[in-house]
Parts: C-alpha cells; structure tokens; sequence
C-alpha cells in the first residue's frame, strides 16, 4: 500500500494524525503532501492546530470525526 492509502484508512478509522505519528506508523516525512493529495482526492480533512510550550504543529482528521488526539 502507499503512504496516501495508508494514510487514507488511518483517518477513516478515526485516527487524528500529526507529523510525528505519520512518520513513526507509515515513514513518512511530508504527511502536509499527503493531506492535500487526499483533499484533492475529495476527502473532506480538518486541521488543528496544536500548540505546546515553545512549538506548534497541525493534527489532521475527517471533518466531524472526534478521532484520538495526542
């Protein structure tokens, strides 16, 4: 399977994604790429943004899905 497909079933099965989890479950290093290669796909994907003490980064699930978050 490819990273977008793999990326794709971890999102419909309610996961919410960050890049860390993206790159530890599927190696992959640009999820950002894979996000907009399933949006243009149709799949309809919220980001949240997360901020902690001095970084800040996206998580991304299925709109109106309350999948896990960190």
């Amino acid at each position: 399977m490819t990273q977008t497909s793999l990326i794709r079933a971890a999102l419909e099965a309610g996961e919410t994604l960050t890049p860390l989890d993206a790159l530890q479950q599927f190696n992959c290093f640009r999820l950002a790429a894979r996000i907009k290669d399933l949006r243009d796909d149709g799949l309809d994907i919220e980001t949240l943004k997360i901020a902690t003490n001095n970084k800040s980064f996206a998580a991304y699930r299925l709109a109106g899905r309350q999948g896990r978050l960190l």
